[in-house]
């Protein structure tokens, strides 16, 4: 039987700690018109009840997780986007330590790495922005690669252990206003490795010759569509931190006790200034007389 909380004669009780609803099944004469019977009636009382309190938790994780695509001629392949603490590419920031926090102008070390099912492919990185929201349809963006080429004037490329690995750094900043966060992310794609005819050959350009490999590769598969991956987020160390706010509040501190200092000193000044002014001695001089 499905009975419903508040339909078919429910009653609700309460105590102190539980919301009670109580009902009652019954068998009845198969002719309703019936009044009276003399057969044993089936009468079976059930109750359900729900706490009134409970404890609700919530976590998530910040890091990005992996992208696995499937494609035609391509097979699965799998991105992972990671940062890391230097530029040898060997120690990657821990999952939970996320957010990380930067100074502005600290460099941060980035990796885009595509594991694929199939052998002689490469992978390229068309573009790459930063936004405050981990978001693809956020606008506006700050534009760090586009193209293929650096745009950002602090960007530095390295050259990985193979070519399905894309390794970059630039100096940490912020977005102007209330954002205290930023993604990283990047629109990627595969190709076969080796041949002149793909996007990723062609490397950074502006050339429209990319609208010839489109058409291309309606002929032969020989790259993938673009896809996006994201990292994130980072934050700028705040200044409570001890490695930089003690020195911040101290100097805001000497300045205001200086600032005291410099009024004391002034109201002193002026009081004795007044006091001198209004004790001076005034003198006339007196007429002269001959005897």
């Amino acid at each position: 039987a499905i009975v419903p909380l508040n339909e078919c004669g429910t009653q609700i009780e309460e105590d102190d700690d539980y919301l009670i609803f109580k009902n009652e099944i019954t068998t009845k004469e198969d002719n309703p018109n019936e009044l009276i019977t003399r057969k044993h009636l089936v009468e079976a009382r059930f109750y359900c009840q729900y706490p009134k309190r409970g404890n609700v938790t919530l976590s998530f994780s910040a890091h990005r997780k992996n992208v696995t695509v499937w494609e035609k001629g391509f097979g699965t392949f799998t991105y992972q986007f990671e940062f890391y603490q230097n530029d040898q590419f060997e120690a990657k920031y821990d999952p939970n330590s996320y957010p990380l926090e930067f100074d502005i102008g600290n460099r941060i070390y980035m990796q885009l790495d595509a594991s694929s099912s199939v052998n002689n492919t490469e992978m390229f990185v068309e573009s790459c922005r930063a936004a405050p929201y981990d978001n693809p349809n956020y606008h506006p963006t700050y534009s760090i690669i586009e193209n293929g080429c650096g745009v950002d004037p602090t960007v530095q490329t390295y050259t990985p252990s193979n070519d399905r690995q894309f390794q970059f750094s630039m100096e940490a900043f912020r977005f102007i206003g209330l954002h205290d966060q930023v993604y990283i992310s990047c629109t990627v794609m595969m190709c076969e490795a080796g041949n002149p005819n793909t996007r990723c050959s062609l490397g950074c350009s502006n050339s429209t010759r990319s609208s010839s490999f489109s058409r291309r590769r309606r002929e032969a598969v020989v790259e993938s569509g673009k896809h996006f991956v994201s990292q994130g987020p980072l934050r700028l160390k705040r200044e409570a931190d001890p490695r930089g706010g003690s020195a911040v509040n101290l100097n805001l501190n000497l300045v205001f006790v200086a600032g005291c200092l410099l009024a004391a000193v002034g109201m002193v000044c002026g009081v004795i200034i007044y006091k001198t002014k209004t004790s001076r001695v005034k003198y006339q001089p007196l007429p002269a007389y001959e005897s």
